[in-house]
């Protein structure tokens, strides 16, 4: 029995740790490039503009968080990257450049969703071998950048949907609402891990349902659906 469940605890791993460098390192990345686009080089000068996943690996939220939570059987997969540094004041338009770069991460999520669901059509032609894997691995990345992508434009700073709101709201709205950034966090947290013990499981009707929505649409826009 501790063989069988080593092996599906491998099996899971090898069918998520593609998807996941490949959402969160180019969810970072696309930050980085939108920003250098916009005016601001910061993050080329911090060695950031790269696809080298390794450059954007956050050891807690890319490596043990998403681990544990494939370990424990955790009903989402949760996790984060390093976010790519970013000097909003150097945009050339730093209130219309923030929203543009914020909205460039979650983008590039709904953008590899798509892809990855029109590549299961391919996928049929992998040896009976790795069909199933490959599959899997598909689903999965559909999955997982369609939870990214809603969870991250909750309009909570220093989540992209909070800063997208704060390049949108009046001046006198948006210097407080930036402020809530050093407790967003935690309010995230909150959300996430502690309210569902208190029998109130916010994820499920902010993330959850709307992920089900938009992947029904991914695939019937593919033809899958």
């Amino acid at each position: 029995m501790m063989d069988g469940g080593i092996g599906e605890i491998v099996r899971l791993a090898t069918t998520w740790i593609i998807p996941v460098l490949l959402a969160v390192t180019l969810h970072e990345a696309a930050h980085g490039f939108a920003a250098m686009k916009l005016g601001d080089d910061t993050a080329k000068q911090a060695g950031r503009l790269s696809l080298n996943p390794f450059r954007h690996v956050d050891p807690l939220g890319t490596i043990i968080l998403p681990a544990l939570l494939l370990i424990t059987r955790a009903p989402i997969l949760f996790g984060w990257a390093k976010p790519v540094p970013v000097r909003f004041g150097r945009l050339r338009n730093p209130r219309r450049g923030m929203v543009l770069v914020a909205l460039a991460g979650p983008g590039t999520n709904l953008v590899l969703a798509v892809v990855s669901a029109a590549l299961l059509h391919v996928s049929f032609v992998a040896p009976d071998s790795a069909r199933e894997w490959l599959q899997a691995n598909l689903v999965n990345s559909v999955q997982l950048n369609l939870i990214l992508a809603v969870f991250n434009m909750l309009p909570i700073p220093p989540l992209d949907g909070g800063r997208v709101a704060v390049g949108l709201l009046p001046p006198r709205l948006a210097a407080p609402y930036a402020r809530l950034e050093g407790a967003g966090m935690f309010i995230v947290l909150g959300m996430l891990f502690i309210l569902p013990m208190m029998g109130l499981n916010l994820f499920i009707w902010l993330v959850a349902i709307p992920v089900q929505v938009l992947g029904g649409l991914v695939f019937t826009m593919v033809g899958l659906g």
